[in-house]
C-alpha cells in the first residue's frame, strides 16, 4: 500500500506540474533537453573547485567580458553563506563584473526596472539553499523571461544545489516543509534542461538511486544526479562531466541508473553515451611481438 501510495503522488506530482507548464515546448526545436543556445553549468553542491569556476565563467564570456547576475533567493539573507558566494566572484572576475539579485515578490520579478542587469547579463548564477525560494519569487514573469533570454544570446546558466535543481523542468525536493520530500507542493523547475529532474549531493547525502522510481513512470523524463564538488556541462545536447565525482543518469532505457565521470559525455537526445575520439594508431602504437616470433 506504501508503494501504491507513493508511485500515485508521483503520477499526480508529474502531471500536475505538466499542466502548470507555462512554457510551451516548441517541436521545431532540434535540441530535446538542453538549450538550443547558450550553456549550463549544473553543480551538485559542496565546495565548487577551480575547474568548475573556470569553465562558467569561460562560457560567460571570460573574466575580462562576463557579466554575472548572482541570484540569492534560494538561502535567507544576510548570511555567511551568500557572502562567501559573492567572494567568490568577486575574487575571480571582480566587483563590478557582477550585480546580486534577491527580488521578493512576484511584482518585483514582473517589474522593468528590476531587470536591467538580467538584459545585459552574460551569466546567470543560483546560489544553493531551497529552491522553493526561487521558484516563488521567479517562476513564470519576466524575469524568468529575461533568464532565458540569456541563453538565447549564447550566455551561461549556472548554480550549484538547489540552483542545479531549479534548472530542471519538474522541481526536485521543492516542498516548503524540507527537502526530504522529493514530490511537494512546489513542483516546477524554471526548465532550462527541458524534460528533466535534477538531484544534487547524491554520493553524500545517500541519493543516488533516488530518481530512478520516479523516472520508471515518468520515462519522458531524463533524470540527473550530481555529487558534491562536480558539475554537468551541457551545451545544446550534450553533457559532459567536470569536478571531482560524479553524475548519476536515470534514463527509464537502463533503469536503476549509472554513473558518468570526469571527462565523460552523454548525449541528451539520442540518450547514449558518447565514445571519446579513436586515437590515430601509428608504429609506435604497435604491441611487441610475442616471444618466439
Amino acid at each position: 500500500m506504501k508503494t501504491l501510495f507513493i508511485i500515485l503522488l508521483l503520477y499526480a506530482g508529474f502531471f500536475t506540474a505538466s499542466a502548470q507548464n507555462p512554457i510551451a515546448i516548441d517541436t521545431a526545436l532540434t535540441t530535446r533537453h538542453g538549450p538550443e543556445q547558450g550553456s549550463l553549468v549544473i553543480i551538485g553542491g559542496g565546495d565548487i573547485g577551480d575547474e568548475i569556476w573556470d569553465q562558467f565563467i569561460e562560457l560567460a564570456g571570460g573574466k575580462e567580458r562576463a557579466f554575472f547576475v548572482v541570484v540569492t533567493n534560494a538561502t535567507p539573507g544576510p548570511s555567511e553563506y551568500i557572502a562567501n558566494s559573492l567572494a567568490g566572484f568577486e575574487k575571480r572576475i571582480g566587483k563590478n563584473r557582477f550585480s546580486v539579485l534577491n527580488l521578493e515578490t512576484i511584482r518585483e520579478a514582473n517589474d522593468e526596472k528590476n531587470l536591467r542587469d538580467l538584459k545585459k547579463a552574460t551569466g546567470v548564477f543560483f546560489i544553493g539553499g531551497r529552491q522553493w525560494r526561487i521558484s516563488e519569487v521567479y517562476l513564470n514573469t519576466s524575469a524568468h523571461q529575461e533568464f532565458l533570454g540569456v541563453l538565447a544570446r549564447g550566455g551561461v546558466i549556472a548554480g550549484t544545489s538547489a540552483g542545479a535543481s531549479i534548472q530542471g523542468s519538474f522541481l526536485w525536493r521543492g516542498d516548503t516543509k524540507g527537502p526530504h520530500i522529493a514530490v511537494g507542493d512546489h513542483t516546477q523547475g524554471l526548465g532550462f534542461l527541458r524534460n528533466s529532474v535534477i538531484d544534487q549531493h547524491i554520493l553524500t547525502r545517500n541519493r543516488q538511486a533516488d530518481l530512478s522510481e520516479f523516472i520508471k513512470f515518468a520515462p519522458q523524463l531524463i533524470g540527473i544526479g550530481i555529487d558534491e564538488s562536480t558539475a554537468a556541462v551541457v551545451v545544446r545536447d550534450s553533457l559532459e562531466v567536470i569536478g571531482k565525482s560524479y553524475v548519476a543518469v536515470h534514463d527509464a532505457k537502463s533503469l536503476p541508473f549509472f554513473f558518468l565521470h570526469k571527462g565523460q559525455k552523454y548525449d541528451l537526445k539520442e540518450r547514449r553515451i558518447i565514445p571519446p575520439p579513436r586515437r590515430n594508431r601509428n608504429a609506435n602504437d604497435n604491441p611487441p611481438p610475442a616471444s618466439g616470433q
